[in-house]
């Protein structure tokens, strides 16, 4: 699977086309995005990476397009945008399922001529960037939902590429995790042949929810612990990592009538909590797991958002398909 999506990103790679690169996170959709630019006509240019997930949608115009000084109180300069610092390279928009309704319009009018004006600007300016993107996110389900706008998704994917998960990458976990190993046995000054036999054992049979992150994380620990000349099962940790939680959709309509001898604060928090409960399971079900998009629908902040699915103990990746 993997040999395949790389050998498909070198052909589009030559090719000066947007590519969207879809999978789940960790899986290192932003080493495809700069394998695609060093392997394109643009890698002596620059390679600009964007988290869509952290721009402000009241200054998102602003961050990509840049402005002219006095076009707000704090303009005391001109200021050049992000497409701008990417001339003539890459632009890669990471999470760009996150995106606002505005910043989606915004994105949208640059992609059809790739022309912008930067706020408080008079001259229209032409852009040579390419513009890259990538997602955990099924957007088609988006678009169903009028999260994410159709003509968007078309502008942007002219070539997908998808990037397989961990789990399903075989033994391209040996080879990731000796690539980790010596990297950090360098930076370490440590002297480590490998990986034992019930080491390798564990690297095969482990999951991997956090994908290539997460291997990359438990190598690093394993090099700090080690001190045998080879990584041992013990020392990557996996077999002390918290159980999966239970499927919380399932137990929602599990109701706990509260105990209004406690006094009404409590049996006010009882309902609160069977409330978030529900409702944020209905949020993550119509988002299929997406908690940027919740966000979104749910009209709050993706921080908020995230602190209280984290307290009623729901899991958004047991919300998402496809």
């Amino acid at each position: 699977m993997i040999r395949h999506a790389v050998a498909t990103l070198e052909r589009f790679a030559e090719c000066d086309i947007p590519i969207l690169i879809y999978g789940e996170t960790g899986t290192g959709k932003e080493l495809f995005a700069r394998t695609a630019h060093y392997n394109s006509e643009r890698l002596k240019e620059p390679f600009i990476p964007v988290n869509c997930g952290a721009l402000h949608d009241s200054l998102i115009e602003s961050e990509l397009f840049g402005h002219c000084r006095g076009a707000f109180t704090d303009a005391k300069r001109d200021q050049p945008g992000l497409v701008a610092l990417a001339e003539k390279g890459t632009l890669f928009l990471d999470e760009i399922d996150t995106l606002s309704a505005r910043a989606q319009v915004a994105l949208l009018r640059f992609l059809q001529d790739q022309q912008y004006r930067p706020v408080g600007g008079a001259n229209v300016l032409t852009a040579d960037v390419r513009v890259l993107a990538a997602t955990n996110a099924n957007l088609d389900h988006l678009v169903d939902q009028g999260l994410f706008r159709q003509d968007l998704k078309f502008r942007i994917d002219v070539a997908a590429i998808g990037v397989p998960p961990l789990r399903n990458r075989g033994p391209d976990r040996l080879l990731l995790a000796e690539h980790f190993l010596k990297r950090f046995a360098s930076r370490y000054g440590k002297r480590l042949s490998g990986f034992g036999s019930t080491a390798k054992d564990e690297l095969y049979a482990h999951n991997w929810p956090g994908n290539v992150r997460e291997l990359e994380n438990a190598v690093h620990r394993a090099v700090i612990l080690a001190d045998k000349g080879k990584v041992e099962r013990l020392e990557l940790g996996l077999e002390h990592q918290e159980p999966a939680r239970p499927n919380m959709d399932m137990a929602i309509n599990i109701v706990t009538k509260p105990d209004f001898r406690e006094g009404m604060k409590a049996a006010r928090a009882c309902y609160l909590r069977q409330f978030e409960r529900e409702y944020l399971s209905w949020l993550l079900r119509k988002t299929h797991g997406n908690v940027s998009a919740a966000a979104r629908v749910a009209q709050t902040e993706r921080r908020h958002l995230g602190r209280v699915i984290k307290r009623t103990g729901l899991s958004p990746d047991s919300f998402r398909t496809g």
